[in-house]
């Protein structure tokens, strides 16, 4: 070899080393999938993409595989895997309830305790359920306090509206020890003659609703609640102010937002489903911590399996969030931390052998601009849940395309209707799948795609070209393999 092709030799390794280098593109990838991707303006190489039946020992589809990308709340994926590995699918959360005082003729003299442990499954039913067991205990009327033990967690402080600017959106709600329907408030909007009442679902003693709404003709109600602007002005006031438009033809309608933190909102549900059960509470509300002493009541959540279900198939954030806390505290020790999670998390990948080197957590729900994991690390806990015993658990919990969940309505009237478990993972430049496709030959495969890029809400076109290309192609091929490197990509945290 003539010494300058071997500096040119010597050079061309060099960059694809450094990951400057991008093989052919779409070598590979069915047609319409490329195409689809062209239509959006989505280079192919902000898109990782890993297909591999699970009976095969290699991908029939592997690009970008190894590049480190934001997966949005794909990575619930990943926490729900390390929770029925770590926890068991039995696994459930209590909330401890103690009578600080005595019970005589249905009156409690003394404070109500209740310590919670992050049980995220306390919906407004299971909230009445627990109220209903500390009634067949006595307590009908508390003469003193409610004390709330929140020490199960050790949380930093939490601006709900750090993330994108909408601090009332129920995903951006906090985690916390005692949560109570999601640190969700349901309002209703009930147009009058000439103006439009706000009612709360559960009564809200001590805050103000003001409705500033302007009442309009007309029966278009599509996109009602972007016309809505909701506002806490003075931190020293409980009031909520609702600016906006809202049009006569929407009728009443339902709106949920989570107004306070986690504690509040919990006390507000609490003494609003007590009231409304006929019972009193005279005292105040105010952090405590529980007795060394046996509880009157361990209130039992839904089992992990069902909790997992609401989590994945409605890619519920703050379920998540406490699940990922609960991991590093069964694992650690109370309190749980966000460090004691995402260690618990690795801990448990570690111990399935799926690779953690790329992996970024923050908590382990996907509503982060830092989170990161592979295609590739994605496809093999795909693979390792597949073999595990607890594939029936860990599939069942996902969304099905074109009938229920999150993809209810994605896909729909494809060939793939029923026939793909996927995770779907949203944010402004993401979008992700990851899941099993069921091939028309009977064939179950694993599928992940992610893209990073600024038209990532353009790519469900190409989503649906490549599943359809995978529910109806026969995978007995050659593998067809390119490892090259995201390049720029990967180190671009998505806003």
């Amino acid at each position: 070899m003539m010494p300058s092709a071997r500096i040119a030799s010597r050079f061309l390794a060099g960059l694809l080393l450094a990951g400057l280098v991008v093989s052919a593109r779409g070598a590979g990838f069915p047609a319409v999938f490329t195409e689809a991707l062209n239509q959006a303006g989505i280079p192919l190489g902000r898109v990782a993409v890993v297909v591999q039946p699970l009976d095969a020992a290699a991908p029939v589809l592997s690009h970008n595989a190894e590049a480190a990308l934001n997966p949005a709340s794909v990575m619930k994926l990943v926490t729900s895997f390390a929770a029925l590995n770590q926890l068991g699918p039995g696994y459930t959360w209590t909330t401890d309830v103690w009578a600080d005082g005595t019970i005589a003729d249905g009156v409690l003299n003394g404070d109500l305790v209740i310590k919670g442990h992050g049980d995220p499954t306390l919906t407004l039913e299971r909230m009445w359920l627990l109220q209903r067991e500390l009634r067949a205990r006595g307590v009908r009327h508390i003469r003193g306090d409610l004390v709330l033990d929140l020490s199960h967690f050790d949380l930093p402080p939490i601006d709900p509206g750090a993330f994108d600017g909408e601090p009332f959106a129920p995903y951006n709600a906090a985690p916390g020890a005692l949560v109570a329907n999601f640190s969700a408030m349901t309002l209703r909007l009930k147009p009058g003659a000439d103006q439009v009442l706000i009612v709360p679902d559960i009564a809200l003693p001590g805050v103000t609703l003001t409705s500033r709404l302007v009442l309009v003709d007309g029966a278009e109600c599509n996109g009602w609640k972007d016309a809505l602007t909701p506002a806490l002005p003075d931190p020293e006031r409980l009031e909520l102010v609702v600016t906006g438009r809202y049009a006569r033809g929407c009728g009443e309608q339902a709106w949920s937002l989570s107004l306070f933190e986690p504690a509040a909102t919990f006390d507000f549900i609490f003494r609003g489903l007590w009231a409304e059960s006929g019972g009193t509470l005279t005292g105040t509300t105010v952090p405590g911590m529980a007795p060394q002493t046996e509880p009157l009541l361990k209130f039992a959540s839904e089992p992990l399996t069902e909790a997992l279900t609401r989590l994945n198939k409605y890619s519920n954030n703050l379920m998540t969030r406490n699940l990922f806390l609960t991991l590093g505290a069964e694992r650690y020790g109370a309190p749980a931390t966000p460090e004691k999670g995402a260690r618990a998390v690795r801990d448990v990948l570690t111990q399935r052998g799926i690779s953690t080197r790329k992996l970024v957590l923050e908590n382990g729900a996907g509503l982060s601009r830092i989170e990161r994991i592979s295609a590739d690390a994605l496809t093999q806990l795909l693979r390792a849940a597949y073999h595990s015993p607890l594939f029936a658990e860990f599939q069942s919990a996902l969304p099905i395309v074109a009938i229920d969940g999150t993809l209810k309505h994605r896909f729909n009237g494809s060939p793939l209707t029923g026939n793909a478990h996927l995770k779907t993972g949203t944010l402004r430049d993401v979008s992700a799948l990851a899941g099993y496709v069921y091939t028309v030959n009977g064939q179950r495969v694993s599928f992940v795609m992610l893209v990073n890029h600024p038209n990532a809400r353009r790519s469900e076109a190409a989503q649906r070209a490549l599943l359809e290309w995978v529910h109806t192609t026969p995978h007995g091929l050659q593998p067809v393999v390119d490892r090259s490197p995201l390049g720029q990509a990967g180190g671009a945290a998505p806003r």
